[in-house]
C-alpha cells in the first residue's frame, strides 16, 4: 500500500471515530474542501464536505442503483434557528449524528409523522422516501452526516418526483 494512501485511510478513521460512527470497509479517502452554496456567511444552513471518498467492494447498505460503485461522503450540516432543509429524497442511505441542538424530522416513516432528535443521538435515512428536517429550536443544530449513494447521484434530491416510497 503506497503511504499517501495509508495516510488518507488512516485520517478518514480518524475523521469517523471521533464522530461517533464506524463504516467498516472504506477504501482511500481524499479530504474535501468546504462547498458551500450560496455563501456560508450568508446561508441559514451550511454544509461543509469533510470527506469524500470511493467504495471499490459491497456496503451493506440498501443503495438503489449502487450496481456500478458507490460514492461516500463524509459531512458537517449546520442549520440556523428557523431554517430547514426542504422537502428532499436520497438515492442512497445515510446515517447522521446529531452534535448539537435538536432536529425536527418531519417523515411519513415516523408515528405521526413527525420525530425530534436530541444531540448525540443517530439518524438513519433510507432511500426514496421525501423528508425534511428543521431547526425549531433557538440555536444552531449540527449534524455530521455519512452518505452511501450510488456512484454519480446527488446526496439529496429535490425534485420528488424522483422520490418512491
Amino acid at each position: 500500500m503506497r503511504a499517501n494512501a495509508r495516510g488518507r485511510r488512516l485520517r478518514w478513521t480518524a475523521l469517523v471515530l471521533s464522530g461517533g460512527m464506524l463504516l467498516a470497509g472504506c477504501g482511500a479517502v481524499t479530504t474535501a474542501g468546504s462547498t458551500p452554496t450560496p455563501a456560508a456567511s450568508e446561508a441559514p444552513v451550511r454544509a461543509v464536505d469533510l470527506a469524500s471518498g470511493e467504495q471499490a467492494e459491497p456496503v451493506e447498505v440498501a443503495v438503489d442503483g449502487g450496481a456500478d460503485g458507490v460514492d461516500v461522503t463524509f459531512r458537517e450540516i449546520t442549520i440556523e434557528p428557523g431554517a430547514g432543509t426542504g422537502e428532499h429524497c436520497h438515492y442512497g442511505q445515510l446515517i447522521a449524528v446529531v452534535q448539537e441542538g435538536e432536529l425536527t424530522h418531519y417523515a411519513e416513516t415516523h408515528p405521526g409523522g413527525v420525530r425530534v432528535y436530541s444531540a448525540g443521538e443517530s439518524i438513519i435515512e433510507g432511500a426514496g422516501y421525501p423528508h425534511e428536517g428543521r431547526n425549531e429550536g433557538e440555536s444552531d443544530v449540527v449534524l455530521w452526516v455519512t452518505y452511501v449513494t450510488p456512484e454519480g447521484k446527488p446526496l439529496a434530491e429535490t425534485d420528488l418526483s424522483h422520490c418512491h416510497e
